[in-house]
């Protein structure tokens, strides 16, 4: 008997469920990227800055390679700002992109067995996609710490704290501060960096005293390299009488670095907030801090 004949397109159909299991196959869904931030403190002594560098300890460094380690991928951190050496930092920002979910306690918890003593992630929590740790800020805050206690700086504050001679007129200190305040262009105050503008608007230069702890309070939209560390050791040689407020304003219409500007030491100075805006603000603001900033015209009808 003969065999019924294969009706034409079976081979074809057997070729079509295999496209279709195979298609089916491609819409598996790739895992959900979220973005999450970090707060972070850390003492600055012995790292060589935030920055990661090859052979090198550094902040960076340290968190990306806790954080791969617990999340079993490789982790890239974006921060706020990017401390020197012997920099410290209590209020510090960063945030990274991660697969899959996240439970910040655990991951806090995590990292607190992972890291060294000297950092500590204090906060986590996941942010929308348009955050940026670095852009997206509105301001940042340091704090510049010195005492004048005739015997320096109390053993438990030696890595934080700068001795200076008593005496420092505080008013004519204040007064030069206040001469600093608004936007212009630092570039007497900063290391120069290529590409990098150093137009800044500096929102609070202030001193306290207690005792004989003396601490300077710098806050700006942002700061360009070695800035607060300048801003501090210009004012300084205004309270040791060596220099005048009128000498640190003038300093303001400098388009280079000033050699006669000192840099205050590393180790008095801790980066201690970053602020950011509402989350429906945040795409804008970072649109904002990408345009080159230039420093309005004095001499127009409107800036008067």
């Amino acid at each position: 008997m003969r065999k019924p004949a294969v009706p034409s397109g079976s081979a074809g159909f057997t070729h079509v469920n295999q496209e279709i299991a195979v298609t089916v196959e491609d819409q598996t869904p790739e895992p959900v990227s979220v973005r999450v931030r970090l707060d972070i403190s850390y003492d600055g002594t012995d790292f060589t800055g935030w920055a990661r560098q090859p052979g090198l300890r550094t902040v960076q460094g340290v968190l990306e390679e806790a954080l791969s380690k617990v999340r079993r991928e490789p982790i890239a951190l974006t921060v706020a700002g990017r401390t020197d050496a012997g920099v410290h930092a209590q209020g510090q920002v960063a945030h990274f992109d991660t697969h899959g979910e996240l439970d910040g306690p655990r991951l806090l918890h995590r990292l607190a067995r992972f890291l060294p003593k000297d950092v500590r992630v204090t906060g986590v929590r996941l942010v929308p996609p348009e955050f940026d740790a670095r852009f997206s800020a509105i301001r940042r805050h340091y704090a510049y710490r010195l005492t004048t206690a005739p015997y320096g700086a109390e053993p438990l504050q030696t890595r934080h704290v700068v001795p200076v001679r008593a005496g420092a007129d505080l008013e004519a200190m204040r007064a030069a501060s206040r001469k600093l305040l608004g936007l212009h262009d630092f570039a007497a105050f900063c290391r120069r960096r290529e590409g990098a503008t150093t137009i800044r608007e500096l929102q609070r230069f202030d001193w306290e005293q207690e005792g004989d702890l003396l601490t300077a309070y710098v806050s700006a939209d942002a700061f360009c390299w070695s800035m607060v560390r300048s801003l501090v050791g210009a004012v300084l040689s205004v309270g040791e009488g060596r220099r005048t407020p009128e000498w640190v304003g003038g300093l303001l219409d400098e388009r280079e670095r000033a050699s006669a500007v000192a840099v205050a030491p590393a180790h008095g100075l801790s980066l201690i907030a970053v602020d950011y805006p509402v989350d429906s603000e945040l795409a804008a603001r970072n649109m904002a801090t990408r345009e080159m900033r230039t420093v309005p015209d004095s001499t127009g009808c409107c800036g008067d």
